[in-house]
């Protein structure tokens, strides 16, 4: 039996046992991981440092270290996170469509959890906790496989967690983490058909497509965002401008940030100086159509058809002038992932055919796509947008992590 086998195994026992917990018993659990890493921030911090020292060595990008870093504001903010969880709704063993038949069974369904839950995810060491605190509470056993860039931290936190589980009472093996970070740690997690009962990728577009087109294991596909704000001909500027300023730069690693513009041609040269006023205070480079770079000048670069359909994950955005709103939606709904879909309008009924008509898991009207996060949605911390249509779509809490089965009450029916 393998390392990975024997963890199944592990997860699998305790996921029973973690799924009659009970509600105050896993509550009492997330308070536990809460204050253990609170007290132990300084292991945290120390760990992520080695972390970050690796990625400067490797010369990471400067976007892709911001998702790595941690301080004591970020651990604090997954503390809060994980106090988040613990105070949501318990949805295991909640009943619903209880009804009675003609022949006098009473059948209902029940909320149950999924089982065991593995995880496959990059550089994002915050991600462990969210995903453990919501799996914890969803009643899931979890495997965790992240990334080399933050094995240091990952390895910290999930100590951490599992000590944290045992004085409250709970197997140690419900969080368990993979330590070894090759390829072929992957690919067997995929093919783990055994011991888990969902595969969750979360990170960027190769590591999603990997797990889709190889995994065993049935597989929530998660987010890649290639995330539009169109700025429609009756749309505030001022209002635009500062959207598309925080879509793209707040944190433009993250899945929710923009990565393109569109503007309708009969106010977009207006609105393009008044949006490159505020981005280029933040470097942004723009990748424009022939429209775009006759507005702007020739330090736009000319955009490539791939840029249209990349999610740069940087401070880069591609911009793109339109005729209209049909060629805006037609254009998102080519080229955008599903993920997060913004106009900026003071049209009303604008507003509302964008939000029948473009194809995504969040549609925006005046706002930027950051807030698409489980948390900023009243859900907690997330395990990852989906951008499938089955089960769960956009960002993921307790609910989209559990099942229902059917429990049927008789009076000796026989058919």
């Amino acid at each position: 039996m393998t390392q990975l086998e024997m963890q199944g195994l592990a997860a699998k026992h305790a996921g029973r046992v973690l799924s009659i917990a009970g509600t105050a018993r896993k509550n009492a659990a997330l308070e536990a991981i809460a204050q253990a890493i609170e007290s132990r921030q300084t292991e945290i911090l120390a760990a992520n440092q080695a972390d970050m020292e690796a990625a400067r060595a490797a010369n990471m990008r400067p976007a892709l270290q911001d998702r790595l870093a941690l301080d004591e504001k970020r651990i604090a903010g997954v503390v809060d996170g994980v106090r988040q969880v613990a105070a949501l709704p318990d949805p295991i063993g909640a009943v619903t469509q209880m009804a009675s038949r003609p022949n006098g069974l009473v059948i209902g369904r029940r909320r149950v959890p999924l089982g065991v839950i593995g995880i496959i995810y990059e550089a994002r060491p915050n991600v462990t906790v969210d995903a453990a605190a919501l799996c914890l509470k969803s009643g899931n056993a979890v495997i965790l496989r992240g990334g080399k860039e933050a094995f240091h931290s990952n390895q910290a936190f999930v100590a951490i967690m599992r000590d944290a589980l045992e004085c409250a009472g709970l197997p140690r093996d419900c969080v368990a983490l993979v330590t070894d970070t090759t390829r072929q740690s992957a690919t067997e997690l995929m093919n783990l058909t055994e011991y888990l009962d969902v595969l969750i990728p979360r990170g960027g577009a190769g590591l999603i497509q990997s797990v889709v087109q190889n995994a065993k294991v049935p597989v929530i596909e998660t987010g890649v965002g290639v995330c539009h704000v169109y700025v429609h001909q009756e749309a505030d500027l001022d209002m635009g401008a500062n959207i598309i300023f925080n879509a793209k730069t707040s944190r433009p690693s993250v899945c929710n940030a923009a990565e393109c513009l569109l503007v309708d041609r009969a106010v977009a040269g207006a609105f393009l100086p008044k949006a490159w006023a505020l981005l280029r205070t933040k470097n942004v480079e723009l990748r424009g159509c022939p429209e775009t770079r006759a507005i702007l000048g020739d330090f736009v670069k000319p955009a490539t058809e791939a840029d249209w359909d990349t999610e740069f994950g940087d401070y880069i955005l591609a911009v793109k002038v339109v005729s209209g709103f049909e060629e805006a939606v037609e254009f998102i709904n080519t080229h955008g992932s599903g993920h997060s879909e913004a106009i900026v309008t003071n049209n009303y009924f604008a507003a509302q055919q964008f939000l029948d008509q473009v194809d995504a898991a969040a549609v925006y009207v005046n706002a930027s796509t950051r807030f698409t996060d489980g948390n900023e949605f009243g859900l907690g911390a997330e395990i990852g947008i989906s951008t499938q249509k089955m089960h769960a779509r956009g960002p993921m809490g307790l609910e989209e992590l559990t099942s229902s089965k059917f429990i049927v009450y008789g009076t000796g029916q026989v058919r």
